[in-house]
């Protein structure tokens, strides 16, 4: 009997348990998001205690304004929740309606703070900032990091202080050279482009013919080695090299086998004379 009663307690605690779940999980989830900043388009629920009827669910505007019950337009745009509870509740005793009001703001739905992963990335779309500190990298990350056919470069757009910016952050050089600042924090409406990487062309008596990803670093002897080498006819000596200067126009040169490549270069590899 004394087992069978203290089965149940344990199924009774277990199942307790998976009842307050849900509610530990929304707990950690909103102490998370102490530091995020509402903006415009994130939807929230403002509640007063004892006061159903100011419960209200709303969007908070493009000018990061909404309206609210007895005290009208209240800007709330760049608060955190906790600094719009405060702001509504002064707002309300201020204006004489009640004393000492409870104010809860929840967030509902980040829409204001977002940021867009477009280009050569696994999963692009718009993914939200949850915090203020998300990195770059955090972003790619989530992103599900570039394709085999990225570019190592990821530029980044947005506004700084009112002003347009574009940054241009070789990613790679982040961890090998140890340039950490370079991983910078993002804003809301920042967007990240990975464009295709820089590819030569090689063509001729090459054992594997056609367009190729330039390596970092790479050299007109390991752009050959990319493209298979010399076929039984070809000469690795007699190479002809095709590239636009600065002004467009196209010149033809014959390269050493330690001449870094270019994207866009296009490679002839001539047969041999003997």
């Amino acid at each position: 009997m004394m087992n069978h009663l203290l089965s149940l307690l344990q199924r009774y605690a277990f199942l307790l348990f998976l009842g307050l779940l849900p509610a530990a999980q929304a707990m950690a989830q909103a102490t998370v998001r102490t530091d995020y900043a509402l903006a415009p388009g994130d939807t929230i629920r403002i509640q007063v205690y004892q006061n159903p009827d100011l419960t209200l669910e709303t969007r908070i505007s493009d000018s990061g304004n909404i309206s609210y019950p007895l005290i009208g337009t209240i800007e709330l745009g760049r608060l955190s929740p906790v600094a719009a509870e405060r702001r509504i509740a002064d707002a309300l005793q201020n204006g004489g309606f009640l004393q000492k009001p409870q104010v809860t703001v929840t967030l509902l739905q980040l829409r204001g703070h977002q940021v867009s992963v477009l280009g050569q990335v696994v999963r692009p779309g718009r993914y939200p900032l949850e915090a203020t500190n998300t990195r770059l990298s955090d972003m790619l990350a989530t992103a599900g990091g570039a394709l085999p056919g990225g570019d190592d470069v990821a530029i980044v757009s947005g506004l700084r202080d009112g002003q347009p910016f574009l940054r241009r952050i070789d990613f790679p050089a982040i961890y090998l050279s140890g340039q950490g600042r370079d991983d910078m924090t993002l804003q809301g409406g920042d967007v990240i482009y990975v464009h295709r990487a820089p590819v030569f062309y090689i063509y001729g008596e090459a054992q594997r013919p056609g367009a190729h990803r330039v390596e970092r670093g790479m050299t007109v002897m390991q752009a050959l080695a990319q493209g298979g080498g010399p076929t039984v006819r070809g000469s690795q000596y007699r190479l002809r090299l095709h590239r636009r200067d600065a002004a467009g126009a196209l010149v033809e040169t014959s390269p050493e086998l330690t001449q870094p490549v270019q994207a866009d270069d296009v490679i002839f590899v001539k047969e041999s004379i003997f």
